[in-house]
């Protein structure tokens, strides 16, 4: 969802970065992969460690770094290039959709009634609906569960190395656009500059093309 559907990464770091400077620190480019794509818990211990705050405060961190993103998604949250026009496509072609998101489920929420009001989605699952979450494979196997089938016949759209890890990992076919961060390409992976260049076909092709494949 965050930087693949609608343009909420730059939020997040943005988020990510005002609490930090509460703590004492400024985020640079060598606290991204702790941010980018990860959960609030992960970011959360991120910035316990590079702050060196007690454990015991990352309760309070996590719901500081949910609250004060959900009040800049609430405000208004673009979705994507190309971002729309896939979801209609995908609708109009009668191939069924979920969201799954590492983002807490008010996030979640607040984005799927805003940004994305309106797209039918067959239900959606946020970071709270499984033990683990991105980088881990449990939500994408847990949304094939859901569809009533195996991971290897769902496409994960991705996004941030740990969404596309997660994706990997569950055994789903892999279509990354990437956003803030670069993924590393490997088997089973299809690269996009950006979702104008996907349609209902390029997702097919995702199942049938086992090799790294890019544009």
């Amino acid at each position: 969802m965050d930087g693949t559907l609608v343009d909420t990464e730059v939020l997040w770091w943005e988020t990510a970065d005002e609490v930090a400077a509460g703590l004492g620190h400024r985020l640079s480019d060598a606290d991204a992969p702790e941010v980018v794509g990860r959960a609030v818990a992960d970011t959360a211990a991120h910035l316990i460690g590079v702050t060196g705050r007690p454990a015991a405060e990352l309760p309070g961190i996590a719901d500081e770094l949910t609250g004060s993103f959900f009040r800049k998604v609430d405000a208004g949250a673009p979705l994507r290039p190309g971002a729309a026009a896939l979801l209609t496509a995908l609708e109009q072609a009668g191939v069924p959709f979920a969201l799954v998101s590492a983002s807490p489920r008010s996030v979640v929420d607040a984005v799927v009634a805003g940004a994305l009001a309106g797209v039918p989605f067959a239900f959606t699952l946020s970071a709270d609906d499984t033990v683990r979450t991105k980088p881990h494979p449990d939500p994408y196997l847990a949304a094939a569960d859901r569809f009533g089938v195996p991971a290897s016949a769902c496409v994960a759209v991705e996004d941030s190395p740990d969404g596309t890890a997660s994706a990997h990992a569950a055994g789903c076919g892999v279509l990354v656009v990437p956003s803030l961060l670069p993924v590393q390409p490997a088997r089973g992976r299809t690269f996009a500059r950006s979702l104008e260049e996907v349609d209902h076909g390029v997702l097919r092709d995702c199942l049938r093309r086992p090799e790294t494949s890019g544009s």
